[in-house]
């Protein structure tokens, strides 16, 4: 074959099969391709999820920063708007963009590809986003197609119904609500529809100066959480401090000494787990709204190109991710429902 001939085949006919590919590997999901536009309903939770002694599995395959070697567990922030306004929300509405779905669906297929093994996705208010239908939409995907282990939400609850988990409940692994202190009512009902459509049911508080010097021991074994993630309030530059944020965490910082307290207050607690700022800050995989991952490193957010643009490696050599800590702070658990022997 000449030269010319090899040409038209790299112009012409590898992007084709390209397309070809991507074309038939979403055919299935053709039904869940209804909107492009997205419409926010109003407006928090803080991010993340991970952890706990008895069930990590302690392995890591890269010691330093940002040389991790897959993206085993990512952080979806898939949109800043929330409904709520907390002090120290680290995550803030700077932005109200969200991707199509279907091009949310082509990343999380890239990291996939890649070596991701479990998606979380968060906010902002991840139920926000067509009233919980595109989240869920992600997270069947996720589960039927791309057969990753774990699944899971953080959200704050408020706007979670019956009827989300009777069409997605059965592909979600855990659902986390992120519960500082007050009222449970909502909290229970979420609590009963995780057993009932056999999702676990996770806890997230974070320790700030108004909840520091609280016993939540007693309600924390009434709601009987699967996992109690305990972080120390984050400031984030650009996000809850500084000239430019949105918050002023200054008044809900905790020091590292009144952070322990709460713990050793806690320390009947079983299903806890804590999380300092030091262990916190660098140890997360986090995607941000346009899928571009979040480098931590400087205290700040400095957002990688996007993995839709670039690809899954060169925009994870720009996250500034410690693999290391992500391993020693328990990261990687029994994160897949079918493993966690849970009483439903």
């Amino acid at each position: 074959m000449n030269m010319e001939g090899s040409l038209v085949i790299l112009v012409v006919v590898v992007p084709l099969l390209t397309a070809l590919i991507f074309i038939i590997r979403y055919y299935n999901y053709k039904n869940l391709l209804g909107f492009e536009t997205l419409h926010l309903a109003m407006h928090s939770t803080r991010s993340s999820d991970e952890t706990k002694p008895a069930d990590v599995i302690q392995q890591s395959t890269n010691t330093g920063v940002s040389g991790a070697t897959a993206p085993l567990s990512v952080n979806f922030h898939l949109t800043r708007q929330c409904n709520y306004r907390c002090g120290f929300c680290f995550h803030t509405a700077i932005t109200s963009f969200v991707l199509p779905v279907a091009e949310a669906m082509h990343g999380l297929s890239l990291l996939a590809d890649s070596g991701m093994r479990k998606v979380n996705f968060s906010g902002g208010e991840p139920f926000l986003v067509d009233r919980g239908n595109y989240v869920g939409k992600l997270v069947q995907f996720c589960k039927e197609e791309l057969n990753l282990p774990s699944v899971t939400i953080v959200t704050n609850g408020s706007l979670v119904t019956e009827q989300w988990f009777q069409q997605y409940g059965e592909f979600l692994d855990i659902l986390a609500v992120s519960w500082e202190l007050g009222s449970r009512g909502q909290l229970e009902h979420v609590r009963d529809w995780c057993k009932e459509y056999k999702v676990a049911f996770k806890l997230n508080t974070v320790v700030n100066a108004y909840n520091k010097s609280e016993d939540m021991t007693e309600k924390v074994h009434a709601l009987a959480p699967c996992r109690w993630k305990v972080f120390q309030c984050l400031p984030v530059v650009g996000e809850n401090i500084g000239a430019a944020a949105r918050r002023n965490v200054k008044e809900f910082l905790v020091t590292t000494d009144e952070f322990d307290e709460f713990l050793d207050r806690h320390r009947r607690v079983k299903c806890l787990v804590p999380e300092s700022n030091e262990n916190m800050r660098n140890s997360y995989l986090i995607l941000d709204e346009y899928m571009r991952f979040l480098n931590c490193t400087s205290g700040g957010k400095e957002p990688s190109r996007s993995i839709l643009d670039v690809g899954v490696t060169p925009a994870m050599n720009r996250s500034g991710f410690d693999e290391k800590m992500f391993f020693k702070r328990g990261g990687k658990y029994k994160w897949s429902k079918v493993d966690m022997e849970l009483d439903w």
